[in-house]
């Protein structure tokens, strides 16, 4: 399967949102460090119901692109083979769904803590530090996902924002800004 140039692009700032110590592989344990920066951030417990949904929604990825990689859990992926298989997973498989949409609501609904469907600049800033997004890209995804520009995102427009950014090729869609420009 043949990724575009924009989808290489997405994925390649995903593969370095994991790679944290830039070792050009990402493990099992990066997508973890992923999950325990979020729960820190927004000092939520790993234990409680939605720690763990978002614990247990970041494993299902990477068995989802170990699956589709053909490799065990505890392998290490290169850029190169983590584009592969988040193409066959989320981008022409049939992945998103069942795996991807559930990280989507897992990370809405602790962003959300008070269950309005509003997401604030804040609890925005402090997932997308948790996703290593540097300070400049916050404020930029934040004003392109702030559709009507009341000041909040709301939970639709995240999880649609994650649906485009993971699965679109249409270089004016807005869910390319969920982690600033590309």
């Amino acid at each position: 399967m043949s990724t575009s140039e924009l989808q290489d692009r997405k994925l390649d700032r995903v593969f370095d949102q994991l790679d944290v110590n830039r070792d050009g592989v990402v493990d099992r344990e990066d997508l973890a460090g992923l999950g325990a920066r979020f729960l820190i951030g927004f000092g939520e417990p790993p234990t409680s119901a939605p720690g763990r949904a978002l614990l247990e929604a970041f494993d299902q990825v990477w068995a989802a692109l170990m699956s589709r990689l053909d490799l065990d859990a505890e392998s290490r992926v290169t850029r190169d083979q983590f584009r592969r298989g988040m193409a066959e997973a989320f981008i022409t498989g049939p992945d998103y769904e069942p795996v991807l949409r559930p990280v989507a609501q897992a990370v809405a609904r602790i962003c959300d803590a008070d269950a309005d469907g509003l997401i604030d600049p804040v609890a925005f800033r402090t997932m997308q530090t948790a996703y290593g997004t540097p300070e400049g890209d916050i404020v930029t995804a934040f004003g392109a996902l702030d559709a009507d520009g009341d000041g909040m995102v709301t939970v639709v427009e995240l999880e649609r924002a994650a649906r485009e950014f993971y699965t679109g090729d249409d270089p004016a869609a807005g869910g390319n800004w969920l982690f600033g420009r590309i």
